[in-house]
């Protein structure tokens, strides 16, 4: 891949697909493709087909999907397993038919079983069960993984599956209901601080840890991808270390600037208790991140401060 290479990204208004096309971009790729959901319905495969007739992409990167926490999934469950599906299986299916040189698909770290041993490695995979909590999504990211593995097998396709871990930054999703936890809780600090409230409510005990990539390093850590790495199996793509649930809303409500009493709801599910991957596979590759979460947390907040 050459920085006149034809690129499409997938999603390129989320959290992940924006900061693809950020890094994409300052590093001097010319020719990125993307649309607007207005323009292109990922869930239908007639739209997918014409669009990538049209542009006829060299790479594809698949950073699209219905994404959200616990509460989310469980209202949701039919729209997160089938358009999650819909949309890996008419992307990695047109792209095979149009001739793609190379597709890098991102899945999620909730493809592995709820009690499987950390750090994570990619062997994990399908060794137990899910977490029932995002059950939904996870099987439709694992449908993706297996489309990306089976078109290889059947056709030769190089076509690759990363998991990155919990993703933060700019242009997250800060809804209450259908965002993950740590923009959730920047939004729940920053409303308790405007409103001068004296409590700011948290699912479960606090006492589950969790791995943060911000979205940027995960961009460099695709690009590192799409030039070096060209196998079947999954890799795997993380911060490293983990923390508490209750170490970050500590943290966010440092940066928030919140003085009030942070109180757990312990009748609220806590989902797996750690997913911490081991990202040693990418690592070889000669790629680590570089924002801390004190960083990240920071700029993520005058993100969240801009959108207001």
């Amino acid at each position: 891949m050459d920085q006149e290479s034809k690129i499409y990204i997938a999603g390129h208004t989320g959290l992940a697909g924006s900061a693809i096309v950020r890094t994409l971009q300052d590093q001097g790729y010319a020719n990125l493709i993307t649309a607007p959901h207005h323009e292109l319905n990922l869930t239908s495969q007639s739209e997918v087909s014409r669009f990538l007739a049209k542009n006829r992409p060299e790479f594809v990167i698949i950073a699209a999907g219905r994404v959200g926490g616990i509460l989310a999934n469980h209202q949701e469950p039919a729209q997160f397993i089938y358009e999650n599906a819909i949309i890996a299986t008419n992307l990695i299916h047109e792209a095979h038919r149009f001739g793609v040189t190379k597709l890098l698909y991102l899945g999620s770290s909730c493809i592995y079983p709820k009690h499987a041993s950390s750090p994570i490695h990619e062997d994990a995979l399908l060794t137990g069960a899910l977490e029932p909590t995002n059950q939904w999504y996870s099987v439709a990211k694992i449908v993706g993984i297996k489309l990306c593995q089976a078109y290889r097998q059947q056709y030769g396709c190089d076509f690759i599956a990363a998991m990155p871990t919990n993703l933060y930054g700019p242009n997250d999703r800060y809804s209450p209901t259908h965002s993950h936890v740590l923009p959730a809780l920047l939004n729940r600090f920053h409303l308790a601080k405007s409103k001068r409230q004296a409590q700011v409510v948290c699912w479960g005990t606090g006492t589950p840890r969790r791995e943060f990539l911000y979205a940027d390093d995960l961009a460099e850590a695709c690009l590192r991808l799409l030039q070096d790495y060209s196998e079947k199996d999954i890799i795997n793509i993380g911060y490293g270390e983990d923390l508490s649930i209750q170490a970050l809303a500590e943290s966010i409500q440092k940066t928030v600037g919140y003085h009030g009493e942070i109180v757990w709801d312990r009748s609220k599910p806590d989902g797996t208790y750690r997913k911490l991957l081991d990202s040693s596979k990418i690592r070889a590759l000669g790629w680590s991140p570089n924002t801390s979460i004190e960083e990240g947390l920071d700029k993520t907040y005058q993100d969240y401060l801009e959108r207001l």
